[in-house]
């Protein structure tokens, strides 16, 4: 069966998970409607949702349009869970980005089209909540038009918005004002459909001009824009139709190798890992035995496939569906099933959480519980990174927000009895090199204690790289396994640099290597004091690359968000001021009326301080948003993320105790 995998995005309070319920309404897969407010709905299934009304980890739902098996994927729509939305887009045939007729295009729904249009994700936008008083879905159009993108166009009008009878008609062929929109957006961006229209303009009816809408809205050209409302109705039946005919549906190969990757892990109440996983090729079968992540095999032992808003049990899973996966263990978030999809990349759509806080337990006795249950969290979220500091054993997890941070503390107490409080949120800086330098440690050599040899250089690579490890030795000069303990070492030791910060986009090219063969005394068995391990690469290498760190020399480098500001123009000459003191920077001011819109950047740790003052600044008018943009360096003394014990100016000690401090190791064999 042809299948489409379609992704319900918006910001928050935008209708996004009402709409699902009405989408699955209107199908038939459910016969009465939940409710957000009650906690109802099929997709916000954790008691946490249900409670605070608002998504917070990603839901899927199926069911059948004609011929076609749509999975629908409900994302959060807080900015603080933004990383639920980054987990899905990779596996998404297309889009519906829902806007508010009552709000409009929001802060998150600017984040959110520029990354769709980055990724050339087919997109359509619904404008939801027609039905309530002071929606304006003319306004709200204009507004996609004018801040998200002009490739937009309205398939409809909207009668008695603003009222529970408001409904939508679709706009006839017949309608030369839509044919005429219809006719200058699509021949903008197809020269043979201008053409056409050039050689003899009756030849574009509005037959043909649908049909290349739907080719354009495919490649992601144009957005064709629905509205309606998720709680009468309107419009629904419309948005269902627009799903298989303007979006692109597909028919992968079952046959072949099977090719997946998991999006989301979940713990079953017996405690075991269950992976969300999406195919992209071949089919996966009960008892299939198969490569998982780097270098793993695990054994399907059972098979759940999304069918009529719930799940069944199944023996097989073909391409293009989305399925829970029993019995791949220790399998983490993004790791390839069977083959790697083509295609497939670990690039980040969205800036990584800015913010850091430390979790203490209400008792420490619940140190050690604590922690376990934050590395099963992590297991559901990645980029809560936690970090336990060896010294004082501090544990630490990064966020996107305040709002984040209540929900892992009633996950925490709700899930594991365990009741936990937090330090002030700090921001998360990042280390980048200054230069480049390097280091080499020599078996044999004192004080090098390992039967290792490892040299290693480091370079500064191109902004947003990432870490790149290669190798500037011979492949065959050690066993595969020596060369592996040093890659992996080197991208854990990464994460802490001189500083304590995360060290981004790096070039580590390992120099020099050596080992001693497995040996023994005469008659004897193996003598691992004789013979190097992976052990005493793992052990070196933290030592060798703080030490090539050191000599090029990093710098600390803060986030900073970029902010767009609109004030009433009597509150401007109060408010500029006040940026002024809080480290932000205005670039433009430009007059609207009777509003200014001012843009510029302000450090991130600065963000919410901005967002509490600007209320009794502006009367409640002001309307400010802001997105990560780049890192820039800190000014003066750069912070450290953690105090060392150590006295710097001894470089041996102080290299083994970064070294210990990096790894967890004592620095023995």
């Amino acid at each position: 069966m042809k299948t489409l995998n379609v992704g319900i995005l918006a910001h928050v309070d935008a209708g996004k998970t009402s709409l699902t319920e009405r989408l699955l309404h209107t199908v038939g897969v459910i016969d009465e409607l939940g409710s957000v407010d009650d906690g109802t709905t099929r997709t916000d299934s954790m008691a946490l949702e249900r409670q605070r009304g608002i998504t917070i980890r990603s839901a899927v739902v199926s069911f059948v349009v004609g011929d076609v098996t749509v999975n629908l994927i409900d994302t959060p729509g807080h900015p603080d869970f933004i990383a639920e939305v980054e987990r899905v887009l990779g596996l998404l045939d297309g889009v519906v980005l829902v806007v508010s007729a009552v709000e409009g295009v929001q802060a998150q729904t600017r984040v959110l089209m520029r990354t769709l249009r980055r990724l050339r994700l087919p997109t359509l936008i619904f404008v939801n909540k027609v039905d309530r008083a002071g929606a304006d879905p003319d306004r709200v159009r204009r507004d996609i038009a004018a801040r998200l993108t002009p490739a937009v166009v309205p398939t409809g009008t909207v009668h008695a918005p603003g009222t529970a009878a408001a409904r939508c008609v679709p706009y006839p062929d017949s309608d030369p004002d839509f044919l005429r929109q219809l006719r200058d957006l699509l021949t903008a961006h197809d020269d043979a459909l201008l053409a056409e229209f050039v050689r003899d303009e009756r030849r574009l009816t509005g037959e043909r001009l649908r049909d290349a809408l739907a080719a354009q809205t495919r490649r992601a050209l144009v957005h064709p824009v629905l509205a309606g409302s998720a709680i009468t109705g309107a419009g629904v039946a419309d948005l269902i139709g627009a799903l298989t005919a303007l979006l692109p549906v597909r028919q992968p190969p079952v046959d072949g190798p099977a090719a997946g990757t998991v999006f989301k892990i979940e713990r079953n109440p017996a405690g075991e890992r269950v992976a969300y996983v999406r195919m992209f090729g071949g089919t996966v079968r009960l008892r299939d035995r198969l490569p998982v992540g780097a270098g793993r095999t695990a054994t399907v032992t059972g098979i759940e496939v999304f069918d009529r808003g719930g799940t069944v049990r199944a023996e097989a899973v073909t391409a293009g569906r989305i399925a829970l996966l029993h019995g791949l263990g220790d399998v983490r978030i993004g790791d390839p099933v069977g083959a790697a999809p083509a295609g497939s990349t670990d690039a980040r759509h969205f800036a990584p959480p800015s913010l850091e806080t430390v979790v203490v337990p209400a008792r420490a006795a619940d140190r050690g519980a604590l922690h376990a249950a934050l590395s099963q969290l992590a297991e559901e979220d990645p980029l809560i990174n936690v970090r336990q500091e060896p010294t004082r054993r501090e544990i630490s997890v990064s966020l996107y927000g305040e709002v984040q941070k209540e929900v892992v503390q009633t996950l925490l107490a709700d899930r594991y009895g365990l009741a936990v409080d937090f330090r002030e949120t700090t921001t998360v800086c990042v280390e980048r090199l200054a230069g480049a330098g390097a280091a080499v440690e020599v078996i044999g050599v004192p004080p090098n204690p390992f039967l290792a040899t490892v040299g290693l250089h480091v370079a500064p690579g191109p902004a947003g790289s990432g870490v790149r490890f290669r190798l500037g030795v011979e492949l065959g000069s050690m066993p595969p396994a020596f060369f592996t303990a040093v890659e992996e070492t080197v991208r854990e030791t990464l994460r802490q640099g001189p500083y304590g910060w995360q060290v981004v986009d790096v070039v580590v090219t390992m120099t020099h290597a050596g080992y001693w063969a497995r040996q023994s005394h005469s008659h004897g068995t193996f003598d691992k004091s004789m013979s190097s391990t992976a052990g005493d690469f793992r052990n070196l290498t933290p030592l060798v690359l703080m030490a090539a760190l050191l000599r090029a020399g990093t710098r600390v480098e803060e986030p900073v968000h970029r902010f767009r500001l609109e004030v009433p123009a009597d509150a401007l000459g109060v408010v500029l001021p006040v940026l002024a003191r809080l480290d932000a920077l205005p670039r433009t001011t430009v007059s609207h009326g009777p509003l200014y819109v001012v843009e510029g950047h302000v450090p991130a740790g600065r963000v919410h301080a901005v967002e509490r003052r600007l209320p009794a600044l502006t009367r409640g008018e002001a309307i400010f948003e802001s997105t990560f943009d780049h890192y820039r360096p800190v000014r003066g003394e750069p912070p450290t993320r953690a105090r060392w014990d150590h006295d710097p100016t001894d470089r041996r000690e102080y290299l083994l105790a970064v070294a210990r401090r990096v790894t967890g190791h004592r620095g023995e064999r």
